[in-house]
């Protein structure tokens, strides 16, 4: 290979690698639950770190355990509160964590193809704009109290 070949090459390879680097997303924390193993509805919950120093946004979520997944947050409305879907997803500044917790913004699972049993394993792909898709693996804890874990914050949090 001549000299101009290698050059050539190790530049294309920089250049490939330069997007991988560029964007990076850890996933910690998770858990999932249901209201009961008979349930057709369950919800992902977990802390999303971009320790990147571009920002990003979680776009989507798909799974094998559930026939529809959305993003979804609560909000007030007349004193009550509801839950909707988010349809432009989150967006996750450089260097802040995205908390997904019961009551604020977290992963639904609608159409349950599985019950959800303490201990299962629940396969998520988490999508996003920039860094595209993270295969997570969501361990079922039912015993897992509101108060425990993520705290009380919603949404991003530094």
């Amino acid at each position: 290979m001549s000299f101009k070949s290698t050059l050539l090459a190790a530049f294309a390879t920089t250049i490939l690698a330069v997007p991988a680097l560029a964007q990076e997303i850890q996933v910690l924390d998770t858990y999932a639950r249901s209201a009961s193993p008979t349930a057709k509805t369950g919800a992902a919950f977990m802390l999303i770190e971009n320790i990147g120093d571009a920002d990003d946004r979680l776009i989507g979520a798909v799974s094998p355990a559930a026939q529809r997944v959305e993003l979804h947050t609560h909000i007030e409305e007349s004193g009550v509160m509801k839950m909707v879907h988010v349809e432009e997803g989150f967006a996750i500044t450089a260097g802040e964590t995205l908390v997904l917790e019961r009551g604020g913004a977290h992963v639904m699972l609608m159409g349950l193809t599985e019950s959800f049993e303490q201990g299962k394993i629940i396969p998520i792909t988490l999508v996003f704009e920039k860094s595209g898709e993270i295969v997570v693996d969501v361990p079922v804890d039912l015993a897992r109290k509101p108060e425990e874990g993520h705290g009380k914050a919603h949404g991003t949090k530094h």
